[in-house]
C-alpha cells in the first residue's frame, strides 16, 4: 500500500507490504528498499468487472508467495540496469 502526503498527494512518503505489514521508508521520492506493486484494472468476464485494485509486497513475502506457483516464475539476469 502506498502512503502519499496529504497536502501534496503527488509526494510518496511510505509503502507498506500488504502481505506482512513490513514499512518501507521513502527517503526524497525513493523507496529504501524494492517491493512489488500491482495494480489491476478488472475487465470483463471478470467478477470484478470495472474495479480497480492495487497493492505492494516485499521482497521477502515476494519470494514466498511464488515459491507456491505450479509453474516457476521466469527470472533473466539484466545486462543493464537503469
Amino acid at each position: 500500500m502506498r502512503i502519499y502526503d496529504q497536502e501534496n498527494a503527488a509526494r510518496l512518503v511510505e509503502i507498506v507490504c500488504n502481505q506482512c505489514g513490513k514499512r518501507i521508508s521513502v527517503t526524497k521520492g525513493v523507496p529504501q528498499e524494492d517491493t512489488l506493486h500491482i495494480e489491476k484494472n478488472w475487465g470483463y468476464f471478470s467478477q470484478k468487472d470495472g474495479v480497480r485494485e492495487s497493492f505492494d509486497v516485499c521482497e521477502e513475502c515476494y519470494e514466498k508467495w511464488v515459491a507456491g506457483f505450479a509453474k516457476p516464475v521466469l527470472s533473466e539476469e539484466n545486462v543493464e540496469l537503469i
